[in-house]
């Protein structure tokens, strides 16, 4: 199987997943009743007052900040709440990535970032389904509820370039480097598989306002050959490529619960 076909296969069963959760979200008990909690009081007309009970707001909607070596990222999660400690989620993230070997510094005479050599940048978007497990909820306060997580899904790596290697009349190669926003629409997609672990915590005590962090190792290796990334600057032919887009991140979620 190609890895087009791959990408639109996982693709596939992630939208299934997600509907899936967008249908639960309509019935918070239609697949799951939990049982009641020593720590429940019912009162007449008043809600469950376990602070812990995923009965009262079951699914969460959240935005991420993701930070990272490679740059800015943003993202959003759907999760919904299986069990008190097990929840089901999708993700979707749009991040920078680059070649380690990158150099880049601030040019003051035209008031721009440079990086020498630099031939590409890269995209990369993941579509993850995973599952999110909550640590000691019997055991710290509920203020600070700590879990860990992981994640699988395809994932596109959108290529664009950075310069364009230009021969002048002399017979030297020279760079033109290409606007941002120009960029994206003379770029090509490439498809692949990814995933994610990692760990984190939800803070405070209002359980209808999210807020939390996330520290996350992705896994997204191309399935074909390797990116150009770098040139040499003498000669203008690829210096270095680049097959792994993965690496650490620092996720910071802000959303509601409902």
């Amino acid at each position: 199987m190609s890895a087009r076909a791959t990408f639109l296969a996982l693709c596939l069963v992630s939208l299934t997943v997600f509907s899936t959760l967008i249908t639960c979200a309509q019935d918070p008990r239609r697949y799951w009743a939990p049982s009641e909690s020593k720590d429940t009081v019912f009162q007449a007309g008043q809600l469950p007052q376990d602070p812990t009970s995923p009965d009262k707001y079951p699914n969460i909607w959240s935005l991420d900040i993701l930070l990272s070596n490679d740059g800015f990222g943003l993202g959003t999660i759907f999760r919904r709440t299986l069990t008190p400690d097990l929840s089901w989620f999708v993700s979707f993230s749009i991040s920078e990535s680059k070649d380690e070997r990158e150099v880049e510094y601030y040019d003051y005479y035209y008031g721009t970032m440079v990086a020498p050599g630099k031939l590409n940048r890269f995209l990369v978007l993941p579509l993850m389904t995973g599952i999110q497990y909550r640590l000691f909820r019997e055991d710290i306060v509920d203020t600070f509820r700590p879990f860990l997580n992981a994640g699988v899904g395809p994932a596109m790596v959108y290529v664009m370039p950075y310069v364009q290697l230009l021969q002048a009349t002399e017979g030297y190669m020279y760079p033109d480097q290409v606007d941002y926003f120009k960029a994206i629409g003379k770029g090509q997609p490439h498809y692949t598989v990814g995933g994610f672990v990692g760990f984190g915590a939800n803070f405070g005590t209002d359980r209808s306002n999210i807020f939390g962090v996330n520290f996350r190792y992705y896994f997204t290796t191309l399935l074909g050959e390797a990116l150009p990334s770098l040139y040499d600057e003498r000669t203008g032919a690829v210096a270095a490529t680049k097959k792994n887009f993965g690496g650490f991140v620092i996720s910071l979620n802000v959303g509601t619960a409902f």
